[in-house]
């Protein structure tokens, strides 16, 4: 965890509660109070809505792989360690859908609409990350 040596996201304060959840192994998602809508990746503002009154939802973790691709070259240098890599979009149970990378399979078992459900991986004392694997 000490040598974590990639990029970090840049935490705002709309997106903190969002970081806490992940060191916690839960995965958040931002909820319009006002319209009811499920939002990700966090935002100051509902995109429905525009209403500032966010508030917070965990997802049960799970959902379908909706498209991925594996990428095998053309990454900045100091992720060519983990080349070959699947990015994946993932439809969430609670209507989203996210972007995150694909782990703990085989390439050539991966199809679109396989169940997946979500894990987790520390990367530094402050940040943790999240990935999907087959369920």
């Amino acid at each position: 965890m000490n040598d974590y040596n990639k990029p970090l996201p840049v935490k705002q304060p709309w997106s903190e509660e969002f970081w806490k959840g992940t060191k916690r192994r839960k995965l958040l998602i931002q909820h319009c109070n006002d319209c009811g809508k499920n939002i990700f990746y966090p935002r100051k503002y509902c995109p429905e809505c525009w209403s500032s009154n966010l508030g917070w939802i965990e997802s049960k973790g799970t959902g379908t792989l909706f498209s991925y691709t594996v990428t095998m070259y053309g990454v900045e240098e100091k992720f060519m360690a983990d080349l070959p890599y699947v990015i994946a979009l993932v439809d969430l149970g609670e209507g989203i859908r996210v972007m995150s990378r694909l782990v703990n399979c085989r390439h050539e078992d991966i199809k679109c609409d396989i169940p997946v459900k979500v894990v987790f991986e520390d990367m530094t004392d402050e940040f943790t990350i999240f990935y999907f694997e087959p369920a």
